[in-house]
């Protein structure tokens, strides 16, 4: 069970479901992500093999940019339904995590994926997931100290 849906399943089509872990990082009124070619994502990714969700968020972390990360505790999960350019019928559900980055130990794998900080402002807007810009606002209102 999930906390919220975003779009509705079409009936009768075959979706790629991708579980992922996500971190929810942020630092006074701005929010990690990673800036990507398609757009902005949280930090994590897609669960691979018999990974636990704190597994997959440290290593698509390092992966992505570098960093060491501790992760505190869950926050909410949201799914969505859409047709996907590349991918079809699209299923992503997505675990979501506060925490904090550590250190950068290591140059990232994915060359493409930048760091960046934005403003809670316009999260919401310039998220390419909606689920995550909903998390992340989510987080703001309901745990935020």
């Amino acid at each position: 069970m999930v906390d919220k849906t975003f779009g509705e399943k079409v009936e009768g089509n075959a979706y790629y479901d991708r579980l992922g872990a996500y971190l929810i990082c942020m630092d006074g009124d701005k929010a990690a992500v990673v800036k990507t070619p398609k757009g902005y994502f949280l930090l994590g990714g897609g669960l691979e093999g018999n990974e636990n969700h704190m597994d997959c968020i440290k290593r698509e972390i390092l992966e992505e940019i570098g960093f060491t990360a501790n992760v505190h505790s869950y926050i909410c999960s949201a799914e969505e339904y859409w047709l996907h350019k590349e991918l079809g019928y699209f299923h992503p559900v997505q675990y979501y995590y506060y925490g904090e980055l550590v250190e950068k130990i290591v140059e990232p794998v994915e060359i493409d994926h930048k760091l960046e900080w934005i403003s809670i402002e316009d999260i919401e807007t310039k998220m390419y997931i909606k689920a995550q810009g909903w998390a992340i606002k989510n987080f703001l209102e309901n745990y935020r100290k």
